[in-house]
């Protein structure tokens, strides 16, 4: 398959297919600038015809290990926040289908972007964890609501509280993935999945889908007002920055409360 290059992304297309790839491995932590840009990727394929369903896939070890910490050396700015979780939001507005391909771990807020989908095909090797607790920060992304939404309340809960990781098996089983297929078939499963899903007639599908996701957008909207609201607060805190630097350092945080 041929990529077209448009910023970080890169895009390429199956029949009535796009599959959008992001390229920052081998962790591929996100910024503002890459949600932005896969933010105006998905409006121009929401206004394409000929894109039925999207792949969101990434390049490297994990599919997305998250926000980038190491660029939060200073303090953090809310107007950069509420950007970052406005362009998050237009990820869940997409007209058009989407199934995730994660190779790899999928945290924190990279867990956020691939919830996003409707649907996750996953490698063995797939691993999940709402870990925002474990660094000293609240869960964004709009976690805090849409895992629930996924996989229910109390496993949503259990995660989100003791931020352990999900192995891609019982990601099966919890629902949160659809398929566990080998690594080296995974893009090609997750494009299979979307290729069914466009057989289907295109105004039906979206109208479908449109009233699955009755309101979904306009709460995760809500929701990570309050999310950035409370990472603000926690941005601020000694265990936030113990966090961040245990992350860089590979290690258990040593918090203090405070």
């Amino acid at each position: 398959m041929e990529y077209q290059q448009f910023g970080e992304l890169y895009v390429g297309a199956s029949g009535y297919v796009r599959v959008v790839e992001f390229r920052r491995g081998p962790e591929n932590f996100f910024d503002f600038d890459l949600i932005s840009a896969m933010a105006d990727v998905f409006d121009k394929l929401g206004e394409d015809p000929n894109c039925r369903a999207i792949v969101l896939a990434s390049e490297g070890k994990a599919f997305c290990a998250g926000a980038s910490y190491s660029a939060m050396q200073g303090p953090v700015n809310p107007d950069d926040l509420t950007r970052l979780y406005n362009a998050a939001g237009t990820l869940f507005r997409s007209p058009k289908p989407v199934v995730a391909a994660i190779q790899g771990a999928a945290i924190g807020g990279g867990l956020g972007m691939a919830l996003s989908a409707d649907f996750r095909v996953a490698s063995p090797a797939a691993r999940f964890s709402a870990n925002f607790v474990k660094i000293g920060i609240h869960p964004g992304f709009g976690v805090s609501l849409t895992l629930a939404h996924v996989i229910g309340f109390q496993k949503a809960n259990l995660m989100i509280q003791t931020g352990r990781r999900i192995r891609a098996d019982e990601a099966l089983e919890w629902g949160l993935v659809d398929q566990v297929v080998p690594e080296s078939e995974l893009r090609e499963a997750a494009i299979a999945l979307a290729a069914e899903i466009a057989e289907a007639a295109p105004l039906a599908l979206q109208a479908a889908r449109r009233t699955a996701r009755r309101g979904l957008a306009d709460a995760v909207a809500e929701r990570v007002k309050l999310e950035a609201a409370e990472q603000m607060r926690l941005y601020a805190t000694k265990d936030f920055a113990e966090g961040a630097r245990a992350v860089q350092e590979r290690r258990p945080g040593n918090f203090v409360g405070a």
